[in-house]
Parts: structure tokens; C-alpha cells; sequence
């Protein structure tokens, strides 16, 4: 069986982040064998979820945590906490979502992931959801406008349900609901973590 040192296997596991099949790859050996020095040395391996976060994620966190600075900063970030907790999806696992037909909310939720989080306008995805009454391009060119975002950023396909099906939701707007998305599971929980649930 091939010999490592402890600090070599922290190297290559901790700080550059390669599994234990791309260390024995390198490393030409058994991942048994890289499983059998981990655990001689107490290195903790990593979870499924914390594996595959760090598969799709090989560069780190795609966003960049920013604290509240100004009065202003404290009203948005109250704001677009507020609006999670009131509106938002918390039961998707795996990403922040929030669905409304208030362009304007949508807007806010949206400054308050870039402002805080650093998140890109360009990685936003959107869901669309209308009537049976409703023209889908019609709606789209609707929501493209006001969110300030494009087509591509919209799932292909439109959901559309029987009119009135949809209770209040139905009198609130001419052109559906729209949900936000940003996949990542790891901002969801740390957002989920800050509600007073």
C-alpha cells in the first residue's frame, strides 16, 4: 500500500479541494487506499451534498457575502430577508426562489441578492406561469421589460393554467406569476438560517 503524509493528504484534500478519486488518479493508487491514510489521520471527509456543491462549485462560492454598511443598506437587507420569509420557497433545498406578480417585489428581492451576495443579473433564471386567457409572448415581453432581463433567462417552457384556477393570484395581474431562481444551495440555507423561523 502506497505511504502519505498527513500533511500531504490535507494539501491536496483540503486546500485544493480534489476528491478521493482524483487524489488516487494523481496519486496512481486505490481510493482504498487514500480512504484507509484519511481516516488513520482523522481527516473528515466530506458529505454527498458538500461533494457534489463542491463538483458544481470547483472554484469556490459564486457569491461574495457583503454586510450592511449604510441606513440604507439595513432597510433593503430587512427588506429582502422580509420578503423571503413571506414569499419566498424554503422548502427547494436547492436553490433561492421567489414567486410574485409584483414586478416591483421582485425587483427589491433582486437588489438585495446583488447588493448583499454579489449575485450577476446575467445568473438569474425565471419561471412563468399564466392563464389559460393569457397570451404567453405577450407575457413574456411583459416581464422581459420590467425585470430588465433576457429571454434565455426563462425557462422554455411556460406554464400555463385553466383561468381562475389560481385563486387571488388571478385578479392581481394581467400577465401571471413569475417566480426568481438563483441555484445555489448553499446561499439558500444560509438566507434560511437568518429567518426568525
Amino acid at each position: 500500500m502506497k505511504h502519505f503524509s498527513k500533511q500531504q493528504l490535507e494539501e491536496l484534500y483540503i486546500r485544493e479541494k480534489l476528491s478521493m478519486s482524483e487524489i488516487a488518479k494523481r496519486m496512481k493508487c486505490s481510493i482504498h487506499s487514500i480512504q484507509y491514510w484519511m481516516q488513520k489521520f482523522g481527516i473528515p471527509s466530506r458529505s454527498r451534498s458538500d461533494a457534489a456543491y463542491l463538483q458544481h462549485n470547483p472554484d469556490g462560492d459564486p457569491f461574495i457575502w457583503s454586510p450592511p454598511r449604510t441606513q440604507a443598506d439595513h432597510i433593503l437587507y430587512g427588506l429582502g430577508l422580509g420578503l423571503y420569509w413571506g414569499e419566498g420557497t424554503k422548502s427547494c433545498k436547492t436553490s433561492v426562489r421567489l414567486g410574485n406578480t409584483d414586478p416591483e417585489l421582485l425587483r427589491t428581492f433582486m437588489k438585495f441578492l446583488i447588493r448583499f451576495f454579489h449575485i450577476r443579473h446575467e445568473d438569474f433564471r425565471f419561471g412563468l406561469q399564466i392563464f389559460s386567457d393569457m397570451d404567453p409572448g405577450c407575457a413574456l415581453q411583459y416581464w422581459m421589460r420590467t425585470l430588465r432581463v433576457k429571454r434565455e433567462q426563462f425557462h422554455k417552457k411556460v406554464i400555463v393554467s385553466k383561468s381562475g384556477s389560481m385563486g387571488t393570484y388571478r385578479k392581481k395581474s394581467m400577465y401571471g406569476v413569475v417566480t426568481v431562481h438563483y441555484h445555489n444551495s448553499k446561499l439558500r440555507n444560509m438566507l434560511v438560517s437568518r429567518l426568525p423561523l
